[in-house]
């Protein structure tokens, strides 16, 4: 694990100095060793940069860059199977001087050329130059657990793993891109592979970027899409065949996700996700697994006491720690720093404190992201399907129509009603376009366009994304599999996996998502919708894995978020932080917001009316960014 930076500069005009910025930029991400290296190649100077966090070989022989005959590589992340595939290489006559995977890869590369990447079961953002094609790779892996962006102007690539890495080059070009900004109001992040600046993008999932340095062209292909394994025919499998396969599935995926040369614990949360690895890992084990829980004092987002109790009947040694206010607001100032595009999940907060936690005691943390989305755990699924579904297509229509010529703000009663606007125009939408896909995305939506247009006091062009993408996927049966698959593309890459990111190399601390196996998608995406949610029953597959490790009745309950209180906290103990930062002053700034619409939410929040208040977390977490990336650097 660790973080890249590196360049292709056409005018050759970077330094090695310039390199050591950008690499050191994001020394938490890789504090134990540091590589910088330029290379003079016909044209063009290129520069690989790296720091590393030591998990594999912890020897100075896993030492990046990393060469290899006429290869170059740099690498961030994890192949779990890399002893398989050495072995095969071995029967192939290739020799090894490390036990690091960074050596696979080179020696995986030559001799299968980028079809190694289909024997790859990690997360990896990798950049390798191929001095012999005289060609510079970027590549992402499947999922998109690890980051890469680039920057693509006046004949200079610039990347990293980081947008900070960027920023320290002289060549880059902090544009915000308005249109990027829409994006992150409606939805709290910004999908791949768009980014806040212009010229700057994040390279998406399953894909590797070559740009060939003799004729200075790039070219961006795919070589993996969930979108594939979903609309693959479904399988014909009983209930308990599915369950067992899935079974051995996750306990394949899980257990190479401890394959480490240090300590490895599990963010542990009590619910199903969570629960699933520490059970199957647990199960077996003499050692016990180390866990970790954040709770809070206000009941109602408080997860920690399930999570106690499944860590007791597991038989973890369990670690926990109670949040409230102080130190969320001593968290506050450094989330910029941390999250260096604008980036607003409700969950930052306790994701870097339980990240901060778990590295008292570990390197490396498992963290169970995509259940949601793989297994159907998420209720906006159902609400899609039962909105698009419940009335004739006929009559959504007129409704939406109707709707359309009455302003929401002067219907009584329902206007005092808790967000009404916006779930008024929400459900307009929805109705006019009886799609189940474009229905999870008004729901996805914190923010309506209609409302991101009064808060930038202009229009802008709307991006796609995977949304409007839904239509390669296959009808295959119902509605479910669709949904999970755009989910699989958008909120779990853009949102969950940057926010686990982050967090965890703010620390040091390497995260690894065991339930990300492709393995484990590409089973799963082949089982009808009927498997994941079952007479309104979410996560029904994954759920019959759990209780053959834990008692139904310790696991069943309502299911809570993992979120910060802030709707509390904001009212109270950081309420100052609020109105300073969404004053006019402040908010006149970046140039980029109407205030007025964006105060007044503010004023009818703090006296007390029905507003939801990610909303305003959103402009504010822009605000902290724009004052840290933009004006101070």
């Amino acid at each position: 694990m660790c973080g890249i930076a590196g360049f292709a500069d056409f005018h050759r005009n970077t330094s090695l100095e310039t390199l050591k910025e950008m690499t050191d930029s994001m020394v938490l991400r890789g504090p134990d060793d540091a590589g910088y290296e330029v290379y003079d190649a016909p044209g063009v100077d290129l520069g690989f940069g790296q720091r590393r966090l030591s998990i594999l070989d912890l020897s100075p022989l896993g030492h990046q860059p990393m060469h290899f005959g006429e290869y170059v590589v740099n690498f961030n992340g994890e192949i779990y199977n890399f002893k398989e595939i050495r072995k095969e290489l071995e029967e192939k006559g290739y020799s090894f001087t490390s036990w690091s995977d960074t050596e696979v890869i080179l020696k995986g590369y030559d001799c299968w050329g980028l079809d190694v990447l289909q024997k790859f079961i990690g997360m990896f953002a990798i950049a390798l130059f191929d001095k012999k094609k005289q060609q510079l790779i970027l590549i992402r892996d499947r999922a998109g657990v690890k980051p890469l962006y680039y920057f693509w102007h006046n004949e200079i690539l610039l990347f990293g793993s980081e947008l900070k890495a960027l920023y320290r080059h002289p060549a880059f070009e902090k544009n915000i891109d308005t249109n990027s900004l829409a994006l992150f109001l409606q939805f709290s992040y910004i999908p791949a592979p768009h980014s806040i600046f212009r010229n700057t993008y994040k390279l998406l999932p399953g894909h590797h970027l070559t740009l060939d340095l003799r004729n200075r062209t790039m070219e961006i292909k795919k070589y993996w899409d969930v979108f594939d394994s979903y609309n693959e025919p479904k399988l014909d499998l009983s209930d308990q065949e599915a369950i067992e396969e899935t079974d051995r599935l996750l306990k394949s995926a899980y257990e190479y996700r401890m394959v480490s040369d240090v300590p490895v614990g599990l963010f542990l949360s009590g619910g199903y996700d969570s629960s699933s690895v520490a059970a199957i890992l647990q199960t077996g084990r003499t050692e016990k697994l180390k866990t970790f829980t954040i709770g809070f004092h206000e009941n109602e987002f408080n997860e920690a006491p399930e999570a106690k109790k499944i860590a007791e009947y597991l038989g973890t040694d369990h670690t926990e720690w109670y949040l409230g206010a102080k130190e969320a607001a001593g968290v506050l100032g450094s989330l910029p720093e941390i999250y260096d595009e604008p980036f607003a999940d409700n969950s930052t907060v306790p994701t870097v404190l339980v990240s901060k936690l778990a590295r008292q005691k570990v390197k490396v943390a498992l963290s169970a992201d995509g259940g949601d989305e793989i297994f159907g755990g998420y209720n906006k699924f159902n609400q899609a399907e039962r909105f698009t579904s419940q009335l004739p297509t006929a009559v959504q229509s007129m409704i939406s129509g109707t709707m359309s010529l009455i302003n929401p703000d002067i219907i009584p009663y329902f206007n005092r009603q808790y967000n009404f606007t916006t779930r008024y125009e929400k459900m307009r939408l929805i109705w006019k376009s009886h799609d189940p896909v474009q229905a999870v995305k008004y729901i996805s939506q914190y923010i309506t366009e209609k409302e991101v247009r009064s808060f930038l006091g202009k229009d802008f062009e709307r991006y796609p994304t995977f949304f409007e993408d839904a239509g390669r996927l296959d009808k295959h049966d119902g509605v479910v599999n669709r949904l999970l698959a755009v989910d699989y593309k958008t909120f779990l890459v853009d949102n969950n996996l940057v926010k686990v990111d982050r967090a965890t190399m703010s620390v040091s601390l390497e995260g690894r998502e065991p339930m990300l196996d492709q393995r484990v998608i590409e089973f799963v995406s082949r089982l009808p919708s009927s498997l994941k949610i079952r007479h309104g029953v979410n996560k029904w597959l994954l759920k019959q894995v759990v209780h053959k490790y834990i008692p139904k009745e310790l696991m069943e309950r309502p299911k809570r978020p993992f979120i910060a209180p802030l709707m509390v906290w904001f009212r109270d103990d950081l309420k100052e932080q609020l109105r300073y930062y969404l004053s006019e002053k402040c908010l006149s700034v970046s140039g980029v917001f109407a205030p007025g619409p964006i105060i007044k939410l503010r004023e009818d929040y703090l006296a007390g009316r029905k507003v939801n208040y990610q909303k305003l977390w959103q402009v504010v977490m822009f605000q902290l960014w724009y004052d840290r990336w933009i004006q101070k650097l």
